[in-house]
C-alpha cells in the first residue's frame, strides 16, 4: 500500500467544495488552509548564508576554484601594465626618430626648453629616448608575446575554474533536490494535503531549478569580479595614487545605489515567485479538471481567474525586473563619469611629465576593468535576489515540521503482533485543530476476521477513522492497538505493509498494467500477478487490449475506462494479501454487472482477514458482520443490518431514504413515459 493512496479523505473531498479559485481553501481543517504562503519581508542575509552553506561538502573543490581564479585574475591584471610598456616603446620610438641623431636626450630636452617648448620637454623627460633611432621592434615583439602569454594562461585557468564550479553547483543542486524529495517523504499528511499541488510542485521544481541557475550564473562571476576589483586597485595604486582615489569615489556611490535597489527589488522577487506558485496551482487545477470546466461552462470563470493571477504575476515580475534592471545603466553612468575624470587628470599628469603615456593608457584600462566587475556585480543582483527568494521557498519546505518519528526500539525489544487482525480503539480522540474536535473518546473493538462497514453522512469522519489506523494522522488522545500492540510502537512501514487499501479515487502510475498490479507486492511472480488479475476480473478485459498485460498506461491512464482502473487497483490489493483490508467505496466506478463480480472477489479477499468497508450504497454492506453508523465523528449506532433497521434510527432513515428515493425516481420516470400507441 502506498502512502499516496491514503491522501484524500472524505472530509477533504467535502472541503474542496468550499475552495476558492486557484486552490485557496476557505473552510475545512486548518491544515487545508496552508496552501498559499503568507507575504512577508525576505530575510536575505541568513538565507544567502544558508544557501552557501550547501557548498560545504565541496570545500576542497571550492579551494581549488578560488586558487585558480586568483591566479587567472592576477595574470589578467598584469596584462594592461605590459601593454602600457608596449605603448611606451612605440611612442618613445616615434619621438626618438624625430630627434637629431648623435645628440643625447638631455641635449634634446635643453634645445626644446630654449626654443620655448618647455611643456613638450616635461612630457619627454619621463621617456626613454634614443635620438635618431626608431621603434625597437625586437623589444616590442617580446612585450606583445608576454602579454599574449599572460592572457592565454589566464583564460585557460578561468576555463578550468568554470568547469570545476559547474560540477560543484550541479552537485549542490542535485543534493538539494534529494533533500527536498526525502523531506517530502517525511512530511505529515496534513501538510501535503494543505498545499495546492501546483504550488508545492513549483517549490520543488521551478524554485530548485532557479536556485541552480542563479548559483551558476552568479558565484563564478562574483568571485572573479571581486578578485578583479582587488587586483586592479593594487595595480592602480602602483601607477598613481591620485588617479586611484578618483576611481575609488565611485565605490560608495555604487554600493549605496545597489543596496537601495536590491532592498526594494527583493520584496518584489518574493512576490514574483509566490505568484508563480499560485499560477501553477491554478493551471494544474484547471487542466486536471478540464472536462468538468467545460461540462459546467466555466471557461470564462477559469479564464478570469487565470487573468487575475497572470496579471498579479506580471505586476510583480515587471516590478522586480525593472527595478533590478536599473542598476546596470546607473552603474554605467557612474563608470563613464569616472572615465572622463581619469582621462582629464591623467592627461594633465602626462603633460607635466609625472606619468608616461603608457601608464595612463594602462590606468584607463584598469579603470574600465575596475568599473566592469562592479557593474557585473550590480547586474547580478537581480539573479542573486531571485535565487535567494527561491531558496527561501525551498527552505520553507525543508523546515516544515516532520511527522513524529517511529518509536525507537530494537526488533527484539519491540513486540511483534501475531497476524490476527484485531483492532481496538481505546478512548481515541482526534481533531484537526484543538478548537474543532471531531472524534472524542471513541471506544471500539473489531474482532479478527470481521467485516466492519462504516456509513454516515459526508464529513462524519468515516475515512478519518481508517486513516487513524494507518497513522496518516496522529491521535490527540487514547490509543489504537493492532493485535494488542500500540500502533505507535510499530514502524510505519511495518504497520502499513500489513494493510491493504482500495480507494474510490484510483491511482495508477505510468507503466504497464502488469507493473501496476505488481506494485502491491515486491517480487511477485507472473503467475501470482495473473492469479490476482483473474480473481478480480482484470483478466477479463486485458485480453481485449493490443498488448495485453504489457499495455502501457499513459499519465492519466486515459486508454482504459474508470471501472477498469478500479479493477486494477483492486487486483493490486489482492496481490498484496494484507492482514487488514480497507475499502473506501471501492466499487463505485464500475458498472452494475462488474460490481457483482467484484463483490464476489472482495468476499474472497475479505475471508479470514479483518476488513473495513466505507460505503454510501448501503445495499453493498448488508452482509457485513458489524455496521458502524457515524455522525459528527462519533459512532451513534452499531450492529448488523437487521438490528439497525429494527431500531428505526439513523441507519434505518438513511436506508429508507436511499431506496425509497430510488423507487420514487423509477415511479416518476414511469409516469412521465407517455408512449404513443402504434396503430
Amino acid at each position: 500500500m502506498t502512502r499516496g493512496e491514503g491522501v484524500r479523505s472524505e472530509e477533504e473531498r467535502a472541503a474542496e467544495a468550499r475552495r476558492g479559485p486557484a486552490g485557496v481553501r476557505r473552510g475545512g481543517p486548518p491544515h487545508m488552509q496552508m496552501g498559499v504562503p503568507g507575504e512577508k519581508a525576505s530575510n536575505f542575509g541568513p538565507s544567502a548564508r544558508r544557501l552557501l552553506g550547501k557548498l560545504a561538502p565541496y570545500r576542497a573543490q571550492v579551494a581549488v576554484i578560488v586558487l585558480l581564479s586568483v591566479l587567472s585574475v592576477a595574470l589578467s591584471a598584469l596584462g594592461p601594465r605590459v601593454l602600457g610598456r608596449a605603448t611606451d616603446l612605440i611612442f618613445s620610438g616615434f619621438i626618438s626618430a624625430r630627434l637629431p641623431a648623435g645628440t643625447t636626450k638631455e641635449a634634446a630636452l635643453e634645445g626644446l626648453r630654449a626654443s620655448g617648448q618647455g611643456r613638450m620637454a616635461d612630457l619627454l623627460a619621463s621617456m626613454t629616448l634614443t635620438p635618431g633611432q626608431g621603434i625597437d621592434m625586437t623589444a616590442l615583439g617580446r612585450v606583445l608575446l608576454l602579454a599574449l602569454g599572460l592572457y592565454v594562461i589566464a583564460a585557460g585557468l578561468q576555463w578550468l575554474s568554470g568547469y570545476l564550479l559547474a560540477s560543484v553547483i550541479q552537485g549542490t543542486v542535485s543534493r538539494l533536490r534529494t533533500d527536498v524529495a526525502a523531506k517530502l517523504n517525511r512530511l505529515p499528511l496534513p501538510y501535503v494535503d494543505g498545499q495546492p499541488r501546483g504550488e508545492l510542485l513549483s517549490r520543488v521544481t521551478n524554485d530548485v531549478d532557479n536556485v541552480g541557475t542563479s548559483l551558476q550564473q552568479t558565484l563564478g562571476q562574483l568571485l572573479v569580479s571581486l578578485l578583479t576589483v582587488v587586483a586592479v586597485i593594487g595595480m592602480m595604486f602602483s601607477l598613481s595614487w591620485l588617479l586611484t582615489l578618483i576611481a575609488l569615489v565611485t565605490i560608495p556611490l555604487s554600493m549605496a545605489l545597489t543596496g537601495a535597489v536590491a532592498k526594494r527589488s527583493q520584496k518584489l522577487f518574493v512576490r514574483q515567485w509566490k505568484h508563480t506558485g499560485e499560477l501553477n496551482g491554478l493551471i494544474e487545477e484547471t487542466f486536471t479538471g478540464h472536462g468538468l470546466v467545460k461540462l459546467y461552462g466555466r471557461q470564462q470563470e477559469a479564464d478570469a481567474s487565470f487573468k487575475v493571477k497572470n496579471d498579479e504575476l506580471y505586476g510583480a515580475a515587471f516590478g522586480a525586473q525593472f527595478i533590478s534592471g536599473t542598476i546596470m545603466p546607473a552603474m554605467m553612468f557612474l563608470g563613464n563619469l569616472n572615465y572622463v575624470a581619469i582621462a582629464v587628470v591623467g592627461g594633465l599628469r602626462v603633460a607635466s611629465g609625472q606619468l608616461s603615456l603608457g601608464d595612463v593608457q594602462a590606468f584607463i584600462q584598469y579603470s574600465r576593468q575596475f568599473t566592469q566587475p562592479l557593474t557585473q556585480v550590480a547586474s547580478m543582483a537581480n539573479l542573486l535576489q531571485s535565487g535567494v527568494a527561491s531558496a527561501e521557498r525551498v527552505f520553507q519546505v525543508l523546515d516544515a515540521p516532520e511527522q513524529l518519528p517511529d518509536a525507537v526500539a530494537t526488533p527484539a525489544a519491540r513486540p511483534t503482533p501475531v497476524a490476527r487482525g484485531e483492532i481496538r480503539f481505546e478512548d481515541v480522540s482526534f481533531s484537526y485543530t484543538p478548537d474543532r474536535p471531531l472524534i472524542q473518546h471513541l471506544n471500539l473493538t473489531v474482532q479478527p476476521g470481521q467485516t466492519v462497514a462504516i456509513v454516515g453522512p459526508t464529513g462524519a469522519g468515516k475515512t478519518t477513522l481508517v486513516n487513524l489506523i494507518l497513522r496518516f494522522y496522529e491521535l490527540s488522545g487514547g490509543r489504537i492497538t493492532l493485535d494488542g500492540v500500540d500502533i505507535t510502537e510499530l514502524p510505519r512501514r511495518e504497520l502499513r505493509s500489513r494493510i491493504g487499501m482500495v480507494l474510490q479515487d484510483t491511482w495508477l502510475f505510468a507503466g504497464t498494467i502488469r507493473d501496476n498490479i505488481a506494485y502491491g507486492r515486491t517480487g511477485a511472480t507472473d503467475a501470482e500477478i495473473l492469479a490476482a488479475a483473474q480473481a478480480t476480473y482484470v483478466d477479463r478485459f486485458v485480453h481485449s487490449l493490443p498488448a495485453g498485460y504489457d499495455t502501457v498506461l499513459d499519465d492519466e491512464a486515459g486508454n482504459i475506462s474508470a471501472g477498469e482502473k478500479q479493477l486494477i487497483t483492486i487486483a493490486r490489493a489482492f496481490l498484496a494479501n494484507p492482514d487488514l483490508l480497507i475499502l473506501d467505496e471501492a466499487t463505485s466506478s464500475v458498472d452494475t454487472r462488474t460490481e457483482l463480480l467484484v463483490q464476489q472477489a472482495m468476499a474472497a479477499l475479505r475471508s479470514d482477514r479483518t476488513s473495513f468497508v466505507i460505503a454510501h450504497r448501503l445495499s453493498t454492506i448488508r452482509d457485513a458482520d458489524l455496521i458502524l453508523v457515524m455522525q459528527d465523528g462519533q459512532i451513534v449506532e452499531q450492529g448488523s443490518h437487521e438490528e439497525l433497521l429494527a431500531r428505526h434510527g439513523l441507519y434505518a432513515g438513511l436506508y429508507a431514504a436511499q431506496f425509497s428515493g430510488a423507487a420514487d425516481e423509477v415511479t416518476a420516470a414511469t409516469k412521465s413515459d407517455h408512449r404513443i400507441p402504434v396503430s
